[in-house]
């Protein structure tokens, strides 16, 4: 497995869209490669291909990264502007041996009081193994956790 660190982030463009992937964040949830497996290959160098689905597509399957390790911007300032957010429907999918998903707007405030607004999905943690609670960081899966 590749080492990361905070810093470590890496663009893929398709001329619209740029797809950002931050690697320390990720919790290997799979949903990025079964859902859209055109674009996102992790056997493939580069892992992310943006020109295997339509932008609309790309950004669709994004918003559904539980852990915001994948995020986007459109390379047109207009279009970043255009695209307001949405208040998204309230449901909650427990994974098998894995986080709690939570989809949907979402206003979290942590153990110190910091606020953090997700419009998206977010994945809360359930083992108690995570380094960035209350989300899922991946450790569930080193601690070898059922439930």
């Amino acid at each position: 497995m590749e080492q990361t660190n905070e810093e470590t982030q890496k663009e893929y463009t398709n001329g619209e869209v740029t797809v950002v992937w931050q690697p320390h964040k990720c919790i290997h949830s799979t949903i990025c490669f079964k859902g859209l497996p055109r674009v996102f290959n992790p056997k493939a160098r580069p892992w992310v291909n943006t020109e295997g689905a339509t932008t609309e597509k790309i950004v669709e399957q994004i918003r559904q990264c539980p852990s915001g390790a994948l995020s986007f911007y459109y390379n047109d300032a207009e279009k970043q502007n255009e695209s307001p957010q949405e208040v998204l429907e309230t449901k909650v999918e427990v994974l098998p041996n894995g986080p709690l998903l939570v989809y949907g707007t979402l206003t979290i405030s942590d153990k110190d009081g910091k606020v953090i607004k997700r419009n998206k999905t977010t994945a809360f943690c359930r083992c108690g193994f995570s380094n960035n609670k209350p989300f899922c960081d991946g450790s569930h899966i080193a601690a070898n956790f059922e439930g």
